[in-house]
């Protein structure tokens, strides 16, 4: 025990000596102190990475290699020990046990983010192009955000996005020119969600999912905006446009019943909405609020009212049905966000489009046309903006999800009723879901 001791003060003071003597230049002395530390300790792992490191910088690759070696020998289990040594292999050119060293290290940890990128770099240098795009996909995936990178594996990190977007590119030029013949054996066929896939693959679009804030029902399918066809009763708001857009213009020369669209109290997070919070920027009438009439407003618009007959309302006591004119004005632009529950879909009819306006749901972009009305998932990222000098109005209501059977319905209604009941008994009072 004594003798274990001395060898480690020992140890110790000849390591300090040695740390003083690299520090001042002396690099023959450090390295015969180091010398002397491998003969009392010859795994010390600090001695071994300094020679190691001292060899790498000045080019002496086999150096740099045979103390990495025994560091990845003598402490198998880190993966740090064996990118070093695939980094002295890289040195030497040595492909072979550049390669297995790697894999040695992602055995180990395989999100090892340098050793994800030596594997990429070894592979496009390999000119192994389809394993290389692969490879540095797996950089892309288990780096952070490139603004929380480390500076020194920066560059790195975004050649792996710029390679693998390239090959996207690629990709998507050959296999676009490949499915050609087929899209021609089958024009007239619906081939959107096709079309949508391979967009996805090959990175020149994003994958979106429903992102319900509150309430979430699992099968539902996911879509961006549902085709205009299977909502046929929109045929009859439709035709009703006219009408609806004077009523909106006579409650606007009133200016009464208007309310900032966001209306959070103070102490709330604002997040995206701090912009927008009690701003008449964007503001609405309501005709439905948080399943409740309201009966003033609604009385102006006895003919919008009767329209809203035709739609299949949702019916969720304290969150909806709910129907409003959405009144959005100048330079003014709605940050992506997400809606509370995908158990019903949001339409918006066109009235009064400026110019300029748009619209966003995932992938895709849309411009309203007066008159025509579209449904949406908004539990899907969508955004809105009016960069026009005028004001863009839409009569903006919600509707079941058309996927829910009479069963499901009367069954989410009856939960939204639980939950309200739930929630108004003795020491609650929050709601849980949408």
């Amino acid at each position: 025990m004594q003798d274990a001791q001395a060898a480690l003060e020992q140890v110790n003071a000849l390591e300090a000596e040695a740390f003083r003597a690299a520090q001042s230049g002396r690099d023959a002395e450090a390295e015969s102190l180091w010398g002397r530390i491998l003969e009392i300790d010859p795994n010390h792992a600090r001695t071994l990475t300094a020679l190691g490191q001292r060899a790498f910088r000045r080019g002496d690759g086999e150096s740099a290699r045979s103390a990495f070696q025994r560091l990845a020998d003598a402490y198998s289990a880190d993966p740090e020990q064996w990118v070093n040594l695939a980094l002295a292999c890289r040195q030497l050119k040595d492909e072979t046990a550049e390669e297995s060293a790697i894999q040695r290290a992602l055995v180990l940890d395989p999100r090892h983010l340098v050793a994800l990128m030596m594997r990429a770099d070894l592979l496009e240098r390999q000119g192994k192009t389809h394993q290389a795009a692969l490879a540095y996909a797996a950089v892309a995936q288990a780096s952070p955000p490139l603004d929380q990178v480390h500076p020194q594996l920066k560059p790195a990190v975004s050649h792996a996005w710029a390679y693998w977007e390239s090959y996207g590119r690629e990709l998507g030029s050959f296999l676009y020119q490949y499915l050609d013949p087929y899209y021609q054996a089958f024009a007239g066929e619906s081939l959107k969600r096709f079309r949508d896939s391979l967009d996805i693959m090959v990175g020149r679009k994003r994958r979106y999912e429903s992102r319900s804030e509150l309430y979430h029902y699992p099968g539902l399918a996911p879509i961006e905006f549902f085709d205009r066809a299977d909502f046929p009763w929109l045929d009859a708001i439709e035709s009703a446009t006219d009408e609806i857009r004077d009523e909106f213009l006579a409650i606007l020369r009133v200016e009464e019943g208007f309310a900032p669209y966001i209306s959070y109290p103070a102490g709330v997070p604002l997040n995206q909405w701090a912009e927008l919070n009690n701003s008449p920027r964007w503001s609405a009438f309501h005709l439905f609020k948080m399943g409740k009439l309201v009966e003033p407003n609604a009385s102006k618009c006895p003919r919008t009212m009767k329209a809203l007959e035709h739609a299949p309302q949702p019916d969720q006591p304290g969150r909806t049905p709910a129907a409003m004119f959405s009144l959005l004005k100048p330079r003014t632009r709605i940050p992506p966000h997400t809606g509370v529950t995908n158990t019903r879909l949001v339409t918006h009819l066109a009235l009064i489009i400026p110019g300029g306006c748009g619209f966003r749901v995932g992938n895709e972009k849309r411009e309203w046309r007066p008159g025509r009305a579209w449904v949406f998932d908004d539990t899907i990222e969508h955004e809105a903006w009016n960069e026009s000098d005028k004001a863009r109005v839409v009569l903006i209501f919600d509707i079941w999800h058309p996927q829910l059977t009479p069963p499901e319905r009367a069954l989410i209604t009856a939960l939204t009723a639980g939950t309200d009941a739930f929630t108004r008994g003795p020491g609650h009072t929050a709601s849980a879901t949408g």
